[in-house]
This record gives C-alpha cells, structure tokens and sequence, in this order.
C-alpha cells in the first residue's frame, strides 16, 4: 500500500484522549452512556489483609479456580497458575445455566479445605456491581448467549448451588470484573498517587478508583465516600479517525455499532482489520492478532505488504490505547492535582505481545503516553507498568476477604 491509513498524528491522539475524557465524564453523570462507568461495590483493603479465599476467575472461555492465602499482605496461590479448564462449550446454542455452574462446580470439588472460606468471583462480562458485592449481568460478549442469565445476580445463585454440594460451605461471595481485579492487585504496592487496571488482550477495558461525589449518577440510596472502583467498559468508546477498514469490519461483526476502541485495538479483531485491508485476497478464517504478529515477527515468509501493513495495525493499536490512557489520566488530575506517580497493572497477551523487528507492544504504548502526557500538560505525571503474575487471582482474593 501507498499509504499508512492507519497512521495517527499528534494532534488526533490529543483529540482521542480529550474524547475518551469526555465520554468518562459522561458515564459518570448517566447510566447507559457509550462508556458505562460501572461504580464497584466493594472497599478493597490495601493493608493488614490476612486469610484464605476459593478465587474464580472466569476469563472468556477460559477458566481457572485457586486457593489464594494471604499473610501479612503477602499471597500465596495453590495452585500456582490455578487448575484451568477451557469452557468453550459455554458458547454451545441451548447451553444452560445448570450447565454452566455444574462446569464452574467441578473442579471446586478436587480443593481440599476443613474450614469455611469466602469466594471472589472474576467475571469478564458486562456486569452491574450491586451494593450487597455480588453483580447483574448486562449481556454477554465473546459468542456467549445464556439468556436466563440476563438481568439476573451472577453471585448468588452460584454460591447457593455450590453450598448445596459442598463441606464445608462458603461464607460469601464477591464478583468483579477482570480490569477490577487487576486494579486491586496494584494495591499490593502503596506508593502510588493512583491506580489504573487495564486489559489488552482478546478485548480491551480500563478500570481505576473515582472519588465518590465525582459519580453524580450513583442513587441517594447508596451511600458512597471516598474513592470508589469504576470499571469503564472503555471498549465500547468510539474513537474519532477511524478508518473505512474500521467500518468494514464493524459491519461484518456480530456486535455492530458496538466496541468500536475494542475492535480497533484488540487481539480479536487486529486480524480481521488486515484481512479486510486486502479484501480481494484469500486468508485462513480464523485470522487473529496472534497471526497478526507472526506475519511482523517472520517478514522472510509473508508477503511484503502484509507485512507492512501489519506493523502500522500494531502500532495504531498501541497508540490508540496509550490515548485512552492519557485521557484517563488527564481526568484523574483534574480531580486531585497531588497525583505525581501512578501504577499501571496491565494485562492481557496483546499488551505484553513481542515484535522481534521493532519495539515491543507495552513499549509503543508507554513512549507514545509520555508524549501525550507532556501534550496535555500533565508531564510531571510518571507512569510505573506493574507487571504482575496471577494479578486476577490476588485481586480477586482482595475483594473476597474486604
């Protein structure tokens, strides 16, 4: 191609981050806004966090269950990447809540325990943080479709079933969303003016703590002070200076009009936007960010202009994402001018992705921030990644045992 379409100037990542700004600011204010801003109902501790948690953390379709036990601030997991199991079938037509929970109970059962412990959920769907810690799932995403889930808690009921099959029984259970947990597990580390959860993986999403009487939409029912956990759903933020690629590939998925950052910037769909870049051109159907980078990472064996044009899809990726960053940031400054460091817990294989002819993914994104940064004025602002093992699991132990 003759001409980088993906190619973003200065000035548009400026704007970007000033949109996404907005668009939080309005998600704040009113419900169903483009991005969400779902406040979380639980006060995570950041100190003197002792005990032993059952973490469930339920990524996509994949699944993973532990035993997360905290002494003196300190957590050990057993196992130590948790039992994982593919629950794929989760995307089967017809395929049931019964179903679903007899999948999430079984590998509950292989854990041995002689006391009762409480449960952190990890839930990586759009779901409504409820004031008791449990949640209401909004919809589904990823091929998913279990409707009397829809509108329901996806706590509660889980934990009564699985009381029902188990000795000794769970005391509690906790259900927050992924970029939530991540976000909590950066608070391990206390020398930080802010926190921020970010995933860039499959999807994409933000997440960081909002000062309660910032949340005007938040009911006089709930009383809040304080810093609160927002979970964004920045996926869903509609960037300006898409492309007409970018079109394409919204029309041709199953979600249009929706996730239009996420369709931009994550692993699922950065194959589909070259595939639709060469449109005359055969590709395998199953086309993801994975293949994306093994085309940049062994140039000798692709054709040169996939090549090409998949570094400029990889590095508008990264560019779009340190964007939302510093909008992100721009907004957390505004409402406290003490903010000098802030701890980035990030996660997600796209974000931690390697390219073996250039910088590597989280790289674009930092250098690219600190540009934006000193753009908006908030230069003196430092941005410390955190990259953690197991942050799910921690941070979801967190909330269990807060």
């Amino acid at each position: 191609m003759e001409r980088n379409i993906f190619k973003l100037e200065k000035e548009q990542l400026k704007e970007i981050a000033l949109s996404l700004r907005q668009k939080v600011e309005e998600g704040l204010a009113k419900d169903n806004a483009e991005i969400q801003c779902l406040p979380t109902f639980i006060t995570p501790k950041s100190n003197n966090i002792n005990g032993k948690a059952l973490v469930l953390d339920l990524g996509g379709t994949n699944y993973r269950v532990a035993t997360v036990n905290f002494a003196n601030d300190k957590a050990t997991i057993h196992p130590e990447n948790g039992w994982k199991k593919d629950l794929s079938i989760m995307k089967t037509p017809g395929f049931t809540r019964e179903e679903l929970f007899k999948e999430l109970a079984d590998p509950i059962g292989e854990i041995k325990r002689d006391v009762e412990i409480p449960i952190g959920y990890c839930f990586s769907y759009a779901a409504e943080s409820l004031p008791d810690g449990d949640a209401k799932l909004l919809h589904w995403t990823k091929g998913v479709h279990i409707k009397e889930m829809l509108g329901q808690p996806v706590g509660k009921p889980l934990l009564e079933y699985l009381n029902e099959r188990n000795e000794p029984k769970f005391t509690s259970i906790k259900v927050l969303n992924d970029t939530v947990a991540s976000l909590f597990a950066g608070l391990t580390d206390s020398n930080y003016d802010a926190y921020i959860g970010l995933i860039v993986g499959t999807g994409t999403n933000m997440a960081t703590f909002i000062p309660a009487d910032k949340i005007t939409k938040l009911p006089a029912s709930i009383q809040a002070d304080g810093l609160i956990p927002v979970n964004l759903e920045s996926g869903n933020f509609h960037p300006p200076f898409l492309t007409t690629v970018d079109e394409m590939v919204d029309a041709c998925s199953d979600s249009r009009g929706m996730q239009r950052f996420e369709k931009a910037v994550s692993g699922m769909y950065l194959g589909e936007i070259l595939k639709s870049t060469f449109p005359l051109d055969e590709f395998e159907e199953k086309f993801d960010a994975q293949k994306l980078t093994t085309i940049m990472n062994y140039p000798d064996i692709h054709k040169e202009k996939y090549v090409q044009v998949a570094h400029w899809i990889y590095n508008r990726s990264a560019q779009l994402v340190a964007s939302s960053l510093a909008g992100l940031i721009s907004l957390l400054v505004s409402y406290n001018k003490d903010i000098k460091k802030v701890c980035l817990v990030a996660e997600g294989s796209m974000f931690w992705s390697l390219n073996r002819n250039d910088k590597n993914y989280n790289v674009l994104v930092m250098e690219e921030l600190d540009i934006l940064l000193n753009e908006l004025g908030i230069g003196d602002v430092k941005v410390h990644i955190n990259k953690m093992n197991n942050a799910n699991l921690i941070g979801t132990a967190i909330a269990a045992l807060s």
